[in-house]
């Protein structure tokens, strides 16, 4: 017979739990849930299903406008190679524009970066007056949509900022340059990326910068040898996100290029051909958007891993 001692005034003690018993933290019951026959049988099903309308634009880009316009792609028929030939080298050359796009995303991406990781750091662990209200207006610069934004902040870079007579900011001089389309982008993705820097920021523990202040280290010491490589992960998805909102960007490439045809990205070449569908070039369709994809999907392949610890960092504990 087992006596259970009860504390006085209080209820029976409770037994030691048994130690063979395993408890799942929930991150532990997500991952086995996640990983059963059913959910990989969905997940396979999901894939195909997804990647088939991938499938029929490969076809499609091999395929003359003849057989584009009489055959379905199931038929792997009139395969050739002359789309990708006009495409890259013929009256459809978007080599030019492939370039533009290069230019363009590569400062439109680092930029938000730097400037949300310095931003981020500010509002977290340094202690100044209005940091809260600061951090909640640029949490809410998020519902403003971009296409509201864009054409003011096209009129901002174009004639500056005038109250009156009173000139408050003078004109950048970047309109018409890939400066415009640099600045346009930094602006619009600089909300989102400070509000996910802050949060992946916040949950480093305090001791750790605390011990680093003791030993004399300074913000920028701090930020340089100790934050930056902790927070790898995060920039690199947000790297990731950046790089495809502003690779796949028609809206503001269109309206911060001021109509300059040299500076045109990849997106606005493709909708020109999509405008001239009724004549020579809709045929060509299929074939630049293969050739929009290559650089992005290398990007994202070479990435992957810290794009899926970024996703996971901080997102669940135990």
């Amino acid at each position: 017979m087992t006596t259970v001692l009860t504390p006085t005034g209080g209820a029976p003690a409770a037994p030691d739990p048994d130690p063979t018993v395993k408890t799942l933290s929930a991150a532990g019951r997500v991952r086995k849930g996640m990983t059963n026959p059913v959910a990989s049988a969905i997940a396979i099903l999901v894939g195909i299903v997804w990647t088939i309308p991938t499938i029929g634009l490969l076809v499609q880009s091999f395929r003359g406008k003849h057989g584009q316009d009489t055959k379905g792609w199931w038929t792997f028929s009139d395969l050739t190679f002359s789309n990708y030939k006009h495409v890259l080298s013929g009256n459809g050359n978007i080599l030019k524009n492939l370039i533009n796009s290069i230019v363009i995303v590569v400062p439109a991406a680092l930029i938000p970066i730097a400037v949300a990781a310095l931003a981020a750091y500010a509002l977290v662990w340094i202690d100044f007056p209005g940091r809260d209200w600061i951090y909640v207006g640029i949490f809410a610069l998020q519902v403003v949509p971009l296409q509201v934004a864009v054409v003011p902040l096209l009129r901002f870079v174009v004639k500056g900022a005038h109250l009156g007579s009173l000139t408050i900011f003078p004109s950048t001089g970047l309109a018409g340059t890939v400066g415009a389309i640099w600045l346009a982008h930094a602006c619009f993705a600089l909300p989102l990326a400070i509000f996910l820097m802050h949060n992946f920021m916040s949950e480093i523990p305090r001791d750790l910068m605390e011990a680093a202040r003791i030993d004399g280290a300074s913000h920028g010491q701090i930020f340089r040898q100790i934050m930056l490589p902790l927070v790898r992960p995060a920039l690199a998805a947000f790297g990731i996100f950046q790089f495809l909102w502003v690779w796949n960007d028609l809206f503001v490439g269109i309206v911060m290029s001021g109509g300059t045809p040299g500076i045109a990205p990849i997106t606005v070449a493709i909708s020109n051909l999509q405008n001239s569908t009724s004549g020579a070039g809709g045929e060509l369709l299929p074939a630049a958007a293969f050739v929009s994809i290559v650089i992005p999907l290398g990007v994202f392949i070479a990435l992957q891993r810290y794009f899926v610890r970024g996703l996971l960092a901080g997102s669940v504990k135990g």
